[in-house]
C-alpha cells in the first residue's frame, strides 16, 4: 500500500504542446496536480517550431488544489515562486485519499 512518504511533493513538466492543444494541456496539468496531491510544475515552448506549427506557451504553477499560482501565454519568461510545503501537508491531511491506494504492482 502506498505511504505517506512515497508521495511525490512537486512534478515537473517539460513539454512541446501545440496552441492547437492547448486546452488539453491546461486541463491535464491541473488533473495531474489534484490527483498526486502536488505541486505542478510546468513549462511548454513558444512561437513557431519550424513546421507551420505554433506553441502558445501556457507555462504554469499549479498548487495540490488544482489552483493556477502562475500562468505565462505567448512569451518566454523567468520566474521565481516559493511553493507552501505547510499548504501541501494540510491538504494531505484533509484529503487523505492516498490512502485507497492498492498495492498494484507491474511485473515483468
Amino acid at each position: 500500500m502506498q505511504q505517506k512518504n512515497d508521495l511525490f511533493d512537486a512534478i515537473i513538466y517539460v513539454a512541446n504542446w501545440p496552441t492547437r492543444r492547448s486546452n488539453a494541456w491546461k486541463s491535464l496539468l491541473v488533473a495531474r496536480a489534484i490527483e498526486n496531491q502536488c505541486y505542478v510544475i510546468a513549462v511548454n515552448r513558444v512561437g513557431n517550431d519550424g513546421n507551420n506549427i505554433e506553441h502558445c506557451g501556457d507555462s504554469m504553477v499549479i498548487n495540490p488544489l488544482g489552483e493556477i499560482l502562475y500562468h505565462k501565454q505567448n512569451d518566454e519568461d523567468i520566474f521565481t515562486i516559493t511553493i507552501d510545503k505547510e499548504m501541501l501537508e494540510e491538504t494531505r491531511i484533509k484529503f487523505p485519499f492516498w490512502k485507497d491506494a492498492d498495492e498494484f504492482k507491474l511485473g515483468l
